[in-house]
């Protein structure tokens, strides 16, 4: 036996093994730095964002839009070629026990695919009691990874089908990229005002959704909306600036909703931003936009608070999650990350909404 040869193949499988365990079963982000996903997913994401100079923005888009599915058939590829490579060193220490004796390190790794994958050309035969141990958990670990990463993507998929409902919906109202503003302008103008506490019911269980399976998978943030101008930080930035304007600026509007809403989504937008985001200096927002914003919704027909006692209100009760959100759409290289609305369009008259 070769122990050094061996030790790597049993650390080998032990990290893959792990990884696997920690990505997929494990309900919740977990600390540690011998992470095969965490290097492929980070480091691949890094080397994307550095290729945005010199790219056409619809080709830099396209590219950002395929990332998070091929690096998921990535790592699925990542463990296998792993677990194949740590059986092969491992078979490789005790070739004495397999007939014929592999003639060179390549050939243990074929012997360890064949096995893992559960191929069983018969070529090479475990004679050995340890090698046959080795020989039958590959096989069963090989079907473990496979079934494990099977579960992993419906459960990824199913995940971000059901958070693209709600943005899409979204963009109805709010437009794309969505917008408070022009959120609330259209229940206002559609005669929908009353049911404005119904849509921060619906968001907040869509925050609680959302919070639980990005936790539990924060590969899903990486997946981004197949629609142009669109994703779910921005309609989730919309949404809490529409909520906040209703807590702190409009009056007459029922505010139980918005307030449960705004905890929850606040909740959802700190919770991701501790996977490892750096704050950074936000981009803020401008007294003479909120005013914009103000102007606009007393044309739509809202009546509101007078803007010198509306705007530290609104100001305060924005600081409690835009900064987070602005760094997770840096990140993310997200659509837009103006929520309120952007500052040409808020200059711009009311647009009159037609019946169809």
């Amino acid at each position: 036996m070769e122990p050094i040869a061996f030790a790597l193949g049993a650390f080998l499988l032990g990290l893959t093994f792990w990884d696997l365990f920690e990505t997929v079963v494990v309900p919740r982000p977990t600390p540690g730095w011998f992470r095969v996903a965490r290097y492929l997913v980070r480091g691949s994401w890094r080397v994307i964002r550095t290729l945005r100079d010199g790219q056409h923005r619809r080709a830099y888009d396209t590219m950002l839009g395929l990332f998070a599915p091929a690096v998921t058939v990535g790592l699925l590829a990542a463990w296998l070629v792993t677990l194949v490579v740590g059986y092969g060193l491992m078979l490789w220490a005790i070739r004495d026990q397999l007939q014929p004796v592999p003639a060179d390190l390549g050939t243990a790794i074929y012997f360890s695919a064949t096995s893992l994958l559960t191929i069983g050309f018969g070529d090479i035969v475990a004679t050995g009691t340890l090698a046959r141990i080795i020989v039958t958990t590959a096989a069963v670990g090989g079907l473990g990874a496979v079934a494990l990463v099977v579960t992993f993507l419906f459960s990824l998929y199913g995940s971000y089908q059901r958070r693209e409902i709600e943005v899409v919906k979204l963009q109805a109202a709010a437009g794309g990229p969505p917008s408070a503003v022009a959120l609330l302008e259209t229940y206002a103008l559609l005669g929908l005002v009353d049911r404005l506490p119904r849509l921060f019911d619906e968001w907040q269980r869509w925050a609680v959704e959302v919070l639980d399976s990005h936790i539990a998978y924060p590969l899903l943030g990486f997946f981004r909306s197949s629609h142009d101008n669109l994703s779910w930080i921005s309609a989730l930035g919309s949404v809490l600036d529409a909520a906040s304007l209703v807590l702190t600026t409009i009056e007459d509007v029922p505010r139980g909703e918005a307030k449960l809403f705004k905890r929850v989504g606040t909740h959802l937008v700190e919770d991701i931003h501790n996977l490892g985001f750096r704050l950074g200096d936000g981009a803020g927002l401008e007294r003479a936009d909120f005013e914009a914003a103000c102007y606009r919704l007393r044309e739509a027909g809202y009546r509101l608070l007078p803007d010198d006692e509306a705007w530290p209100r609104f100001e305060a009760a924005r600081a409690t999650y835009a900064s987070r959100l602005e760094a997770m759409a840096r990140y993310w290289a997200t659509p837009a990350t103006s929520w309120l609305g952007d500052p040409v369009e808020l200059r711009r008259p009311l647009h009159q909404v037609e019946d169809v």
